[in-house]
């Protein structure tokens, strides 16, 4: 029998029993709604929701890249795209029409027709559906547990809405995992999912964490000019420190930007790269594609490279050392990382003005030795005083730091990085008064920095009215005679000295 679990499933002869009128038997003590919730492996509709699965998750004479974009679909489906639900749901339809399957006697199932009720079972989200159902500022889903948490604007609170039990956690775990040729096991415990739109799915399970998760972070940046950042509705910076990223991308800075997770650090680096000339050669390294350079700036002159370090021939060196014969003008390095931290000091000591990166890191004071504990991380024997005062001097030389503040995503400060006196100084431009709700600018730049606005033909009457106005006075003055005494200049990627001595 069918529902015994010993015989193989066979579609044809299950649709001639339903057709004789046959009934399916199910397992002792398991109700019909109970079967169809909790899956029931062993009865009539697990057994076709199993044939179901294999039947979309093994596609039959497509290219790789139909296989690509038909995987792509059916991760949409189960995020609860609309389309892509109407197509999966079209596909269900037709395998049941062609196996002549209609109903199911003598079960119970609380939907219109058996294609919807063998989509909720595959695709479905189960009680994410009710939370997924309002999208409009949704950011990000977090499940611990049962638990379901809802982030809009930065914030994450409690959803209405839970789950009834873990299984049904891990049942939407293994929907996604299984539309990726992935698994979730004992042996591996853990899987994510990206979507080409950049929405990322993270997932992990027993063994690994103490309870299984599922985070979805839903791709939902829609403004990528500078201009949109000073709107009421962002609020991220101001019309004044547009004109100052502007110049600083002009003057060829190279900056680090800093904040916690969800930020806004990738919104606002995809914000500056917007500003640049189609035709300025970027190279761009990610472990994971997430700025989609191409698809949001088609005609950006950009090489984006996606490595992986478990790959040996395609580790983050190994892009370094390519991206670096594609002739850049600028180097665009998502996250510094402890394999990468070398490669990329070099790239910025070399003649490679402009690049960007982020760093984990608490402030901006601390960026500078963050980077060099990274570059030390490869046993090289290096001067860790000298090599943080060359960060500091020529890989990290502007800082921005984001946060959250009253639910907007603000850039807190932007500040010039530099080094005296055997440590790591920052003199800030920008810094964001939250008594004020407003920005003000405590200092001017050193006299190194204005020198490299006038190198670079920057014009920046205006650009710091006011300056200095509050605290920054003094701290400038004293900041300035601190950089008469230790003056650095650049040549040809080469650190020397007042005295001309190679640092």
């Amino acid at each position: 029998m069918i529902g015994s679990g010993q015989e193989r499933f066979s579609p044809s002869a299950f649709s001639t029993r339903l057709r004789s009128g046959r009934e399916l038997s199910e397992p002792d003590g398991a109700s019909e709604e109970g079967k169809l919730l909790e899956g029931d492996n062993g009865g009539g509709f697990g057994r076709l929701a199993d044939e179901i699965r294999a039947y979309l998750s093994s596609p039959r004479g497509l290219t790789e890249e139909e296989r690509r974009q038909y995987g792509e679909r059916l991760n949409r489906a189960v995020l609860g795209f609309a389309k892509d639900r109407e197509h999966v749901l079209a596909l269900i339809n037709d395998w049941l029409l062609r196996h002549r399957i209609h109903e199911l006697q003598g079960q119970h199932i609380p939907y219109e027709s058996i294609a919807e009720a063998l989509f909720a079972e595959v695709i479905g989200m189960n009680v994410l559906e009710l939370a997924l159902a309002d999208r409009v500022g949704l950011e990000e889903i977090q499940v611990v547990g049962t638990r379901i948490y809802e982030v809009r604007s930065g914030r994450s609170v409690p959803s209405r809405f839970g789950f009834a039990s873990i299984r049904d956690v891990e049942r939407i775990q293994q929907n996604l995992v299984l539309y990726n040729n992935d698994r979730i096991n004992p042996r591996k415990r853990w899987a994510e999912v990206m979507l080409q739109d950049g929405s990322r799915v993270t997932m992990t399970g027993f063994g690994f964490t103490a309870s299984p998760t599922l985070t979805i972070r839903f791709y939902t940046v829609q403004a990528f000019q500078l201009s949109e950042l000073c709107e009421a509705a962002y609020g991220t910076i101001n019309e004044q420190i547009r004109r100052l990223l502007l110049a600083m991308l002009d003057a060829r800075f190279n900056v680090v930007i800093i904040g916690p997770t969800n930020s806004g650090k990738t919104h606002l680096m995809k914000a500056l790269i917007a500003e640049l000339p189609d035709e300025e050669r970027i190279i761009t390294l990610e472990n994971r594609f997430e700025m989609m350079i191409h698809r949001d700036f088609p005609h950006k002159n950009a090489v984006e490279y996606e490595f992986d370090e478990d790959d040996a021939l395609h580790r983050s060196s190994q892009a370094f050392k390519l991206a670096l014969r594609q002739s850049p003008q600028r180097i665009v390095h998502a996250e510094i990382r402890d394999q990468d931290a070398n490669i990329y000091v070099r790239a910025c000591t070399r003649g490679h003005e402009g690049s960007m990166t982020t760093v984990h890191a608490n402030t901006l004071e601390d960026v500078p030795e963050a980077v060099s504990d990274m570059c030390m991380q490869d046993g090289r024997a290096m001067n860790p005083e000298r090599l943080t005062k060359r960060i500091a001097e020529y890989v990290t030389q502007i800082g921005i730091e984001l946060r959250l503040v009253n639910g907007k995503r603000r850039v807190c400060r932007i500040g010039e990085i530099g080094w005296h006196d055997g440590a790591v100084t920052v003199k800030d431009w920008i810094r964001f008064d939250e008594s004020l709700s407003d920005w003000r600018m405590p200092a001017m730049p050193s006299q190194r920095a204005m020198e490299r606005f006038r190198r670079y033909g920057v014009d920046t009457a205006g650009l710091f009215a006011g300056a200095g106005a509050v605290a920054g006075a003094v701290a400038g003055a004293v900041a300035g005679a601190a950089e008469a005494a230790g003056h650095v200049r650049h040549v040809r990627g080469v650190g020397l000295d007042a005295e001309g001595a190679v640092q």
